[in-house]
């Protein structure tokens, strides 16, 4: 479907862009995003996402604003506090595009409600903060073959990396589940790194649902912004990996040496 001409004049910039246009575009409107964790690196990533015109942000978030969050929380206000981060991060959103299309979850992601969450989306985002939800994103998604970046931070530092689950390196292939540290009392972050990071973010869903560029497959990208170093390191998967080395991953197993 063309674009309208307000369409046109909102994303002006975009359709200049040989990579994306109008076309290009298009799948963007079209393309289907949930963002798991509306906080640090969740603000940034649906904000983002929301202003280059994906048509669809489904938001999952179980927590309440705090007046804490507002250092790096950059979706609420401080009028949100008290209200479920997904609503407040909502009315952002909507403030922002009263066009896009939201999906509001004001509930954690579980085993039990994982697959049906997920279904209907293309691309899905990891900004979370603690281990359990990390392991469990992996989970869902490779099961339900899933695309998904996953990010962290803590202090001054961030990473991140893209996963295509049965094809690239999963979360489960750097990280063991077993032996995982427990929820601790957060040092940090400083308040720009989940800005810097959930940015990076954004741009590998709207680099996926193009189908342009490089992503960060078999790649973990670290930021530390005390030094301002940054660095990709290469990753590849693991044949002992718990999730994505199982018997019933073909492709896995025909390359695996």
């Amino acid at each position: 479907m063309p674009l309208n001409d307000s369409q046109r004049e909102r994303y002006a910039r975009h359709l200049s862009l040989s990579e994306i246009g109008e076309e290009g575009q298009d799948k963007l409107l079209k393309a289907k995003v949930v963002v798991i964790g509306a906080g640090g690196l969740g603000s940034p990533v649906a904000f983002y996402l929301a202003a280059a015109g994906i048509g669809t942000i489904g938001l999952m978030d179980g927590d309440k604003v705090d007046l804490s969050n507002l250092q790096r929380q950059i979706l609420h206000t401080t009028g949100s506090v008290g209200q479920h981060k997904v609503t407040s991060a909502g009315e952002r959103i909507l403030a922002l595009d009263p066009a896009i299309k939201l999906n509001l979850y004001p509930f954690p992601l579980t085993a039990d409600n994982a697959a049906e969450t997920l279904a209907s989306y293309d691309f899905v985002i990891d900004a979370t903060d603690n281990f359990d939800s990390k392991f469990l994103i992996s989970k869902a998604c490779y099961k339900a073959e899933k695309p998904y970046s996953h990010a962290g931070i803590r202090e001054f530092r961030g990473q991140t990396m893209t996963v295509l689950p049965g094809t690239t390196a999963c979360y489960h292939c750097l990280f063991h589940e077993e032996g995982a540290p427990a929820a601790a009392i957060p040092k940090g972050p400083l308040g720009a790194v989940p800005g810097i990071i959930g940015s990076i973010q954004a741009t590998e869903a709207i680099k996926h649902i193009l189908s342009i560029g490089t992503p960060l497959t078999n790649t973990l990208l670290t930021c530390d912004t005390l030094t301002m170093t940054i660095r990709k390191i290469p990753v590849t998967r693991d044949k002992n990996c718990p999730l994505c080395a199982q018997a019933g991953d073909k492709a896995f197993a025909a390359s695996a040496p």
